[in-house]
């Protein structure tokens, strides 16, 4: 097996390669300080299993997941263990709180080993683990767009349009496409500051520049750059309530 290691801290990364130094069935291919080079080097070798810190400067271990088409196997290495309870309930490979000892290291990759040598490893756990650990307020939005990756200040962000599978953020900073729901930025931006006001548009409610009537009953809302942007029913009093 071929295998990444992505952590921040060097004597994290070099404790993983003691561990997998007398194991002749994973080769370590890659190891990275951070989240941007973890991607590029996981989306071109395409490894079966990362070994995967958490609390990272500038782009965090779930922000990294996030921005790759296909997730490999992970094995979650992190000081924080506030994480853990969510990881096993949608039973995640594995997640080691450090320090970890060798002999725990060890349980983690014979389970690794054996999915991956079964084939029966789901990957839509990884999936669900980046969603349950994101229930959380967002501050920011990590967007990739080729070999080019945008994190976005959620004050920043105007509003958001539902764009099929996609949607299209628009920020101060420019637009972006991004491969979530309506209903994930719905749940996780503050509900303060952030209203769906339709089932194709979410808003910031500090770009408003005014509200009005355009048709019998029905309401649009005016931001600050003029876009004109209907708002439903639902949306209408959920914008009386917060407004």
């Amino acid at each position: 097996m071929k295998a990444i290691i992505v952590d921040d801290e060097h004597l994290a990364r070099e404790i993983i390669k003691k561990y997998l130094a007398n194991n002749n069935d994973i080769e370590i291919i890659a190891e990275c300080s951070n989240g941007f080079d973890a991607v590029k080097e996981i989306s071109e070798k395409k490894p079966d299993l990362v070994f995967l810190d958490i609390q990272m400067p500038k782009l965090n271990g779930f922000e990294m997941l996030e921005l790759l088409d296909d997730p490999p196997a992970i094995v979650f290495t992190t000081a924080y263990d506030n994480y853990a309870i969510k990881a096993f309930e949608v039973n995640a490979v594995d997640y080691l709180l450090k320090p970890f000892s060798e002999e725990r290291f060890n349980e983690a990759l014979n389970k690794v080993v054996e999915r991956i040598k079964q084939k029966n490893f789901d990957k839509s756990n990884v999936e669900k683990l980046i969603d349950d650990h994101q229930k959380e307020i967002l501050e920011r939005i990590v967007v990739k767009d080729g070999p080019k990756i945008t994190i976005i200040p959620v004050d920043t962000l105007k509003w958001i349009e539902a764009q099929d599978d996609y949607v299209k953020i628009h920020s101060e900073g420019g637009r972006f496409m991004k491969k979530k729901t309506m209903k994930f930025f719905e749940d996780h931006l503050d509900p303060n500051m952030f209203i769906r006001i339709h089932r194709s548009s979410i808003i910031n409610i500090n770009f408003i520049k005014q509200m009005e009537l355009y048709e019998k009953d029905s309401y649009r809302v005016i931001l600050k750059d003029e876009t004109k942007l209907p708002v439903s029913k639902t949306g209408l009093q959920k914008l009386k309530g917060i407004l």
